[in-house]
Parts: C-alpha cells; sequence; structure tokens
C-alpha cells in the first residue's frame, strides 16, 4: 500500500514543480523580449516569479494533504489497508513542495535562461493551438453564466442520481491468483471419512485446466489459534486462467462442487478469506447471526434464514454453522458412594481423564528431538462401552473398584459445539457474494429475513461482514469530509481573504464529483473504500486548479495594472491554461497504468481509485476552464480589487497635492 500509495501521488508530485517551472519560463519569456537596457537579472526574475506563485502552490499542497488526512482516522482492516497508503502521498507530497520552492527555482535559473523556449520570445506550437481553440469558447461562456451553471447543475444532478444508484462495497474484489476452499462435513465424522470426502473434492478440482496445484489440511489441532475438527477440511489452490472468465470459472467450478454429498463448500481466496474472518468471525463475505437461549429453537431459524437467502439473487456457497447433536458417554458421579470408598470426586475425576485422554508423565528424547511421554488406556479399550464402565478406579485401602460402582454412566447425544458471541448463544448463516453488489445484496436479505422470519421473545438477528466495515468506513469518511470541507473553505479564505472567491474555487469539488462518478460507473458500478479515496484525491487535485486561475487574476489586477473586468478574468484563465492541462496531463499520465492494471493481482485498490481520479481530473479540468470564470466573473471579488486597485494608484498623487495647497 506503501508503495500503491508513492504511484498516485507521482502526478501530483510534479505539479508544483510543474507551475513555478511554466511561470518562470513565461517571465523569463517576457524580460527576453523588452529591449536590452529595460531587461533584468535573470535571478531576479525567477525570484520574483517563484514568490509569484508560491503562495498557490503551499496553499493548494496544503489542501491535498487536508483532504487526506480522514485515511489516518479509519480504524480495522480498512485503516490498517489505507493509512500506509496516505501517509506514503502526504509525505511525498510535503517533500515535492519543498523542492519545488528551493530546488526547482534554482534549476531553472541554470537552465532556462538560453534555452530555446525562453529565446524565441514565443510560446510553443501546441499552446498557441490549445489557446487559439480555447478562446472563443471562453468568450462565449464567460457572458453566458446562467447557461453555464445551468448545465453543471445538471450534470451533477445526474453524478447524484448516478452516485445512489450505484452498488455498495468494502473493498473492490482481489484477484490473488489462489483460491481457499473451505470443506465442512457433518460433525462426528472419522478422519477416514472426511478424508475420503476431501480426495473426492480434489479430484473436481485437478479436472479443471485452470487449477495448476492444491494442497489440502483435514483438521486442525486443539491448541491451533484456529482449532478445526477432522471434519473440517481447507484447500489452497494455485490457479492460472485460460479461456474462462474467472466468473466463469467459479460458476462452473462451484455447479460440479455441489454434486460431493454431505459437504458445506465455501470458496473464497487466502487474503480475502482472512479479512472475513477477522471481520465477521467466518469464512464468507456476509454472517447472518442469530442469538437466543434454547439451541434447537436456534437451528430451527437458522433454517428459515437459510430458505430465505437461498431465495435471494447473487447469494452463493450458503450454509448454516454446523451444530448438530453427536453421540456422549456421560459420566454422573455418585458422591455418597465415592465417599463410602474413601475417594474424592477429584481422585476419580483424574483417574478417567488419565485413562481416556492421557497424561503426560515424563519426556522421551531422541537424537535432537523430544517427545511427551504419555500414558493412558490402548485405543481399542476407548472404543467399548462395558470397557468404561469396568475401569477400575485405584481406592486409598489399596482396593480397586469398578467406575459404574461411583458413577452412572449412559450413552447420550449433545451438541458438538456452542458458539456464544457477547455471552449469549449464537448460531450463524453464510454466505459469499457473486455477481451483484454487496450492499444490495445484504438490504434483500434483511429485507427478506424481516417479512419470512418471526423471532420468538429473546431472539434477535444480526448482521456482519464487509458490508459492516463498508459502512463504519464511509460513515466515518463522510463525516471527516464534511470537517475538511470546512478546513478547505478556511484555507482559501486565508488564501483570498474573502469568503466569496473561496466559495467559488469550492465550486470544482462538484465539477470533479462529475467525472468520478461516471468512472465508478462505467468501471462495474460499485462504490468502494477505495472509490471514494479516489474522491478524495480528486477534491484536493480538482482545488488546485481553481486558487491558480483566482490568484492570478488577483496578481493582474494589484500588480500588472490590469483594470478592465473582463479583460482581467479573461486573460488570467488564458495564461493559466497551461500549468491547468500541465497538472492534469501528468496527473493523469501518471495514473494511466494504474487504470489499465485492472484484474491483475496487486492492482485491486489502486485500479477504481485512479479510474476516479482519472475521470475526475477531466471533468474538474474542462469544466473549470468554462465554469470558474464566468462565475468569477458574475460573483468574484474582482470589483472590489479593481477599486482597491485603482485607489491605491491615485492616493500617492492626493498625498503630494495636500502640501501645495496647504501653502
Amino acid at each position: 500500500m506503501t508503495l500503491g500509495g508513492m504511484a498516485i501521488a507521482v502526478g501530483p508530485l510534479v505539479d508544483a514543480a510543474i507551475i513555478v517551472n511554466e511561470n518562470v519560463v513565461r517571465r523569463l519569456r517576457q524580460n527576453a523580449s523588452l529591449p536590452e537596457s529595460e531587461r533584468r537579472p535573470v535571478l531576479q526574475v525567477v525570484f520574483e516569479a517563484t514568490l509569484e506563485i508560491r503562495r498557490c502552490i503551499v496553499f493548494a499542497t496544503g489542501i491535498i494533504i487536508l483532504v487526506f488526512l480522514p485515511l489516518f482516522f479509519l480504524s480495522g482492516v480498512e485503516g490498517r489497508l489505507l493509512r500506509p497508503l496516505g501517509l506514503a502521498y502526504v509525505v511525498s507530497l510535503f517533500a515535492s513542495l519543498l523542492v519545488a520552492l528551493t530546488v526547482t527555482p534554482t534549476l531553472c535559473s541554470f537552465l532556462l535562461p538560453r534555452s530555446r523556449t525562453v529565446l524565441s520570445g514565443i510560446e510553443p506550437a501546441v499552446v498557441r493551438w490549445l489557446k487559439a481553440g480555447y478562446e472563443p469558447i471562453l468568450s462565449a461562456t464567460m457572458v453566458r453564466w446562467k447557461t453555464v451553471a445551468a448545465a453543471s447543475l445538471g450534470l451533477l444532478l445526474a453524478a447524484a442520481l448516478g452516485l445512489l444508484l450505484a452498488g455498495r462495497a468494502f473493498l473492490p474484489d482481489f484477484n490473488e491468483g489462489a483460491l481457499t476452499i473451505g470443506a465442512v462435513t457433518a460433525p462426528g465424522t472419522s478422519l477416514e471419512e472426511s478424508d475420503a470426502l476431501g480426495r473426492m473434492v480434489e479430484e473436481i478440482l485437478l479436472r479443471q485446466p485452470e487449477i495448476v496445484a492444491t494442497a489440502r489440511r483435514t483438521g486442525r489441532a486443539e491448541l491451533d489459534e484456529h482449532a478445526q475438527g477432522v471434519n473440517a477440511a481447507e484447500i489452497d489452490i494455485k490457479i492460472t486462467l485460460g479461456e474462462r472468465s474467472k466468473a466463469q470459472f467459479l460458476i462452473d467450478l462451484r455447479r460440479e462442487l455441489s454434486a460431493v454429498p454431505g459437504m458445506n463448500i465455501t470458496i473464497g481466496q487466502p487474503i480475502s478469506h482472512r479479512i472475513d474472518h477477522m471481520l465477521s468471525g467466518t469464512r464468507a463475505n456476509i454472517a447472518v447471526k442469530i442469538f437466543g437461549d434454547d439451541l434447537y429453537e436456534l437451528r430451527r431459524i437458522a433454517e428459515s434464514v437459510r430458505a430465505v437467502m437461498e431465495g435471494v439473487e447473487g447469494v452463493v456457497d450458503l450454509s448454516v454453522e454446523q451444530q448438530t447433536d453427536i453421540p456422549f458417554i456421560t459420566v454422573r458421579f455418585d458422591r455418597s458412594a465415592i465417599a463410602r470408598h474413601g475417594l474424592r470426586v477429584r481422585d476419580v475425576a483424574e483417574a478417567i481423564e488419565t485413562a481416556f485422554r492421557g497424561r503426560v508423565v515424563s519426556r522421551v528424547l531422541d537424537g535432537q528431538a523430544a517427545f511427551d511421554l504419555v500414558v493412558r488406556y490402548d485405543v481399542s479399550t476407548l472404543e467399548s462401552f462395558d470397557a468404561l464402565r469396568e475401569t477400575l478406579i485405584a481406592t486409598p485401602s489399596r482396593g480397586r473398584v469398578p467406575l459404574h460402582a461411583l458413577a452412572g454412566i449412559r450413552k447420550d447425544r449433545g451438541p458438538n459445539t456452542i458458539s456464544r458471541e457477547n455471552v449469549q448463544r449464537k448460531i450463524v448463516v453464510m454466505c459469499n457474494v457473486a455477481g451483484r453488489d454487496l450492499s444490495g445484496l445484504v438490504g434483500d436479505i434483511r429485507r427478506g429475513v424481516r417479512e419470512s422470519v418471526s423471532l420468538p421473545r429473546g431472539y434477535h438477528v444480526e448482521y456482519g461482514g464487509q458490508f459492516e466495515s463498508a459502512e463504519e468506513a464511509s460513515r466515518t469518511l463522510t463525516l471527516l469530509g464534511l470537517a475538511v470541507v470546512v478546513g478547505i473553505f478556511l484555507l482559501l479564505f486565508i488564501a483570498f481573504g474573502v469568503a466569496r472567491d473561496a466559495i467559488l474555487v469550492m465550486v470544482n469539488l462538484p465539477l470533479a464529483l462529475i467525472g468520478g462518478v461516471a468512472g465508478v460507473l462505467l468501471s462495474g458500478g460499485i462504490l468502494s473504500v477505495a472509490s471514494i479515496i479516489g474522491f478524495i484525491t480528486v477534491f484536493g487535485i480538482a482545488t488546485l486548479n481553481g486558487i491558480m486561475m483566482i490568484l492570478h487574476i488577483h496578481h493582474l489586477i494589484e500588480h500588472e495594472g490590469v483594470r478592465d473586468l473582463a479583460v482581467a478574468v479573461k486573460r488570467g484563465a488564458m495564461e493559466r491554461l497551461t500549468p491547468i492541462l500541465m497538472t492534469a496531463l501528468a496527473a493523469g499520465l501518471a495514473l494511466v497504468p494504474l487504470a489499465l492494471s485492472g484484474g491483475e493481482p496487486g492492482s485491486e485498490i489502486q485500479t477504481p481509485m485512479a479510474i476516479v481520479i482519472l475521470f475526475g481530473l477531466l471533468s474538474s479540468t474542462a469544466l473549470n476552464m468554462v465554469v470558474v470564470p464566468a462565475l468569477y466573473l458574475r460573483f468574484g471579488d474582482v470589483k472590489q480589487r479593481l477599486k482597491a486597485a485603482e485607489a491605491s494608484e491615485h492616493s500617492p498623487e492626493l498625498s503630494e497635492l495636500r502640501p501645495d495647497t496647504a501653502s
């Protein structure tokens, strides 16, 4: 993720240097066109050109860093994934600002004064062609602000509608080049039978041309962090896709695996599989947790929920947590009989544990290896109920008493496992998602369960999984996003000194939203946390364009003597066309490889971000060059600045006339 943050920052990293370089070239070109007697020293020109643009790039970089701060407040899996990306982005951007204000001007003073671009005194042909095409569009739209505003508002409403219709997901689907298949049969199944079923599953898998190799693990040790009985197996698969797409391959694979009798099979991927387990405690995307007191009532409700989920489009790998009754042998101690023989309950319990489970009494050394020496009954004895009844218990008087004389022993049945969460009993119905968005599918499941499943008093249903983290992350980013918008406004207000201009620059935010939503819809219509980060990024970059344009208009009025309102706005837009297009093009070109690498392992999070940023840059750059000049001419603070500039021109003359009048 750190490399991903640096990859996304490649474009913005050079933005500040591009802006400084373009302004220095323009000022050096103007200086070179003057008569030799009026030319200023190169270092002075470079220094003044850098100062002219310094406030723009400092505030723009500050805003871009500000919009990334919400990433550091994400918790859980999404925080661990995205915080390194945000840190790499912010640190890289801050370093690029320092370079742009120090190294870039120095290099400009050495390399640019004798360059062909400066000495020729004219702009490159591409720039002249772009300005020739932009000038009539700008002239036509500047006087039609109502039409421009209405068209932009219409596009924004369409984007908002598209955003509402887009699906929701936590993270994009990963393409890890591997699969993890969980195969669970009925509790109590012997190791031999479970192994035979596992082999059957492997045979089906190896018939698929895409599957290169399989590795199966049946059961886990009791002291393992994820202990499993021998009725559960996990199969890791290496795949190489061929003619079939991944989606079609999984559809065909699920169909063939459904022929395995008596097994619940869940298909996931190694990383995704573990993310699901961390989020919901299950190995599936969605976990419907049913809480209550009675185990048998929980199982009945779980079957009802499973029937509802079975009819929901997009549900795959549907299964109910394996809770069932298995054979037990119950030993109930007869305390009075135990006391008559001078024994304690503890003595009898330890004897039973030693006989049937075993007790470590020593260690055996075999070269460099050490093994526990365990004392217990022979395995054949454990299989006999009569042998259990006749187990001899030593008494303090050195006699031996059969176990059935000290306890009631009978065959019984009981639950194989009792799952709990927050001290409540529960059972889980789990499934994966295929062919649709996660949030929409969960909504359909909730609706179906609410309408079709009646819950007794004291029972309730909770929904867990990736969508829960998606909702939490979206909520966090939305709340912090509002705070960031306020922060952007305050920075812009400090930069411009007036609220009106700050609000006009913030018009760029919804303009970027238009293209970003188009990117989401064209790339599958799923809005994930990665896409939201893309929107955050493009908001910061888009603000840069507005700051450049409006600060340059201010500079023209306050320092270059432009006194015509329309001329100042038009010239400001025309002269900022080149750096705005250059920064947008640099950021866009840097993101093209990421946008085109969709589906490749390792690019699942960066690709949605890159697509949103690319399309957002297209819309914000194009509309910024049209909407901002038109609205600024109508609503900007430019009139007040013109009056202030004119007043400052006349005030020195008035101060000189006052002494003459007095004399």
